[in-house]
């Protein structure tokens, strides 16, 4: 009786993640129009399923935000999310560097703090999008997105889309399209672990990148003179 219990509270807990949960976490942030058209970056991954859709209105020009995601990197800015996570417990950047400020197809961009894993930027128009690639077998070793696949794969990418809006305002909508196989295996991964890790980082980025336009806008020459450590030198254990 009490594992049938036990099995019966699992399924519910199960469901209601489902039904109630996972549908806020797809779209947090994101109005019905943003989820419902096509989003940029669909033809970068051949036959790709779209992901979540998360947005956030931004007081500064897309200009101004461009900045700041034109930087992110674990060998350059950081993420601006979790630090101890995604970047090896080095702070992101407070500031921007003017020595990240250029960025082209083609390029790697560190993904994690041991550089052994990276994203291909995909797409560049600047102050518009950025798409970051990444495509690895499920061993994680890196492939050539252009050749064959191999038999078993993950490839995705990651969209940043900036809108203009009235008041000097920027809309940024992140989404993202992925292809792998097994398919089974890749839904059951994102279902379980992907999709909620993904709204854990990806929020975080929001707050931290709003929080930093807001600071450098209004206090520009105090945080432009405020020492920071160099994310370039991440180290195995260094925090």
């Amino acid at each position: 009786m009490t594992t049938a219990r036990n099995i019966a509270g699992a399924f519910g807990l199960v469901a209601g993640y489902a039904l109630k949960v996972r549908p806020r976490l797809l779209r947090w942030g994101a109005t019905d129009e943003e989820v419902r058209l096509p989003y940029p970056g669909d033809r970068l991954v051949p036959h790709g399923g779209r992901g979540a859709t998360m947005g956030i209105t931004i007081d500064a020009a897309p200009a101004q935000v461009w900045c700041w995601l034109v930087q992110m990197g674990c060998d350059r800015a950081g993420w601006y999310s979790w630090d101890l996570l995604d970047n090896g417990g080095v702070p992101s950047a407070e500031r921007i560097h003017s020595e990240w400020q250029e960025i082209s197809i083609g390029q790697h961009v560190s993904s994690s703090p041991s550089w052994k894993s990276w994203f291909e930027v995909a797409a560049v128009e600047p102050h518009r999008f950025l798409a970051l690639r990444a495509s690895y077998d499920l061993l994680g070793r890196p492939f050539d997105p252009a050749g064959p696949r191999p038999s078993h794969y993950t490839d995705s990418v990651w969209c940043f889309r900036l809108e203009e809006m009235p008041g000097n305002r920027t809309r940024l909508v992140v989404s993202s399209y992925t292809s792998a196989r097994p398919r089974l295996v890749q839904a059951i991964q994102n279902f379980v672990f992907w999709e909620p890790a993904h709204w854990i980082m990806q929020t975080r980025q929001f707050a931290n990148l709003e929080r930093r336009i807001d600071e450098v806008e209004s206090a520009p020459r105090r945080l432009l003179g405020r020492p920071e450590r160099d994310n370039r030198a991440v180290t195995s254990g260094r925090t």
